[in-house]
């Protein structure tokens, strides 16, 4: 029996081990409000402190890219830690991001980094309005970002991001990513995994639509052959330049036939939850093959599948059920207004039975809680028919 370590004991830990127990892997997670290491699904029981977690395990890995540098570090003195630490912190920190983007040659938006107000004068000069500046930091679903359209509003903007680095508590200093906005057509993602031996493989492109900033729908489907090979190469490019091991994602803007990188995830992403009922092998199973030294799983498309994201709600009408193809995950979490709470994964043999069954489900869910879905789906619908 393989023993994982999972560091963060969210959904996407909870997740890993409904995917591993068939595997016969033991996964536990360990928590880092508490540190306590828990168990993912019933975190009530404990199994000691983070040395106790280490010793015990035969792999380390985690499910998001802020975990302390200390922490890391001790993980990555083990030996155990897949992805390792770097690839960790590069996901975590957006100045290393576009460090490794300009180095790997891979296509992004033009930017500046910001540390000091002469680096703002600078972004200002050098970069064409309008702007959007980013917290190199624990910057997530929206948060930490500020967009500038006019230079009336310079001083305004820049007041607000000085206090805020100079509020940072985190161990590295704090820092704001500048980047000219990109007119994009949409935002698609694509989620891959490398091994151990360092074999690849990678999922179909995903269309992410987003509502208030945090993700709502995504969508895959077939997509264009050449726009796939474009986002494999960039995910080649740095999967190989971090010595990368287990599922990566790239969150990629798309303008006209080019793909310009947004932002990566070390880790399981919300983007390929579809590949729970879309995908012969899921991102949450791929990545636990990836770090455990097993050959990869299928990760071709066997029908289109859409994810839709439940925020803030705990229930769902019984008559969802009744759609063929739908499932729905909980994560057993207390109802909070915005929280990401569950997620549902709906299947058709078709786009268009896909963008059918959407339609019917958008027409069965409150539409506060899920306000523009049946928007997307009526698009969708008119878009594959």
């Amino acid at each position: 029996m393989k023993k994982v370590l999972v560091l963060g004991a969210g959904q996407l830990a909870r997740m890993m081990d409904l995917a591993g127990s068939p595997l016969n892997m033991d996964v536990k997670a360990f928590d880092v409000r508490t540190n306590n290491v828990v168990h993912p699904i019933t975190p009530e029981h404990k199994y000691g402190g983070l040395a106790q977690g280490i010793a015990n395990a035969d792999v380390i890995t985690a499910e998001f890219e802020h975990v302390a540098h200390d922490v890391l570090a001790q993980c990555q003195a083990s030996g155990k830690l897949l992805p390792n630490s770097q690839a960790i912190k590069v996901g975590g920190d957006r100045r290393l991001e576009k460090a490794l983007l300009e180095s790997s040659n891979v296509a992004n938006a033009k930017h500046i980094i910001i540390e000091n107000k002469a680096d703002f004068e600078r972004a200002l000069t050098q970069l064409e309005l309008p702007l959007i500046f980013k917290s190199a930091l624990e910057g997530y679903d929206g948060k930490g970002q500020w967009r500038l359209k006019s230079a009336e509003q310079a001083e305004a903007i820049w007041q607000e991001m000085s206090a805020f680095i100079d509020a940072a508590t985190s161990s590295v200093p704090q820092g704001i990513v500048a980047e000219k906005m990109v007119p994009f057509d949409r935002e698609v993602s694509l989620v891959g995994a490398r091994n151990i031996h360092g074999e690849i493989s990678v999922y179909p492109l995903t269309e992410n639509h987003h509502t208030n900033g945090v993700l709502s729908v995504s969508v895959a489907a077939p997509i264009n052959d050449a726009l796939q090979a474009q986002a494999g190469q960039a995910f080649k490019k740095m999967a190989e330049a971090l010595d990368y091991v287990g599922i990566l994602a790239i969150e990629f803007f798309q303008v006209g036939e080019q793909l310009l990188v947004n932002e990566i995830a070390p880790r399981v992403h919300n983007s390929g939850h579809w590949t729970q009922q879309g995908a012969d092998t899921c991102q949450f199973e791929n990545h636990l093959r990836a770090i455990s030294g097993l050959p990869l799983g299928s990760t071709q498309l066997i029908r289109p599948t859409a994810m839709v994201n439940i925020l803030g709600e705990d229930t769902l009408p019984v008559e969802t059920l009744a759609i063929p193809s739908l499932s729905v995950h909980w994560y057993a979490k207390e109802k909070r207004a915005g929280r990401k709470m569950g997620h549902i994964n709906i299947s058709g043999d078709t786009e268009l039975m896909l963008a059918q069954r959407l339609t019917q489900l958008a027409q069965l869910l409150d539409k506060q809680a899920f306000p523009d879905l049946a928007e997307f789906a009526s698009k969708y619908l008119a878009k594959v028919s």
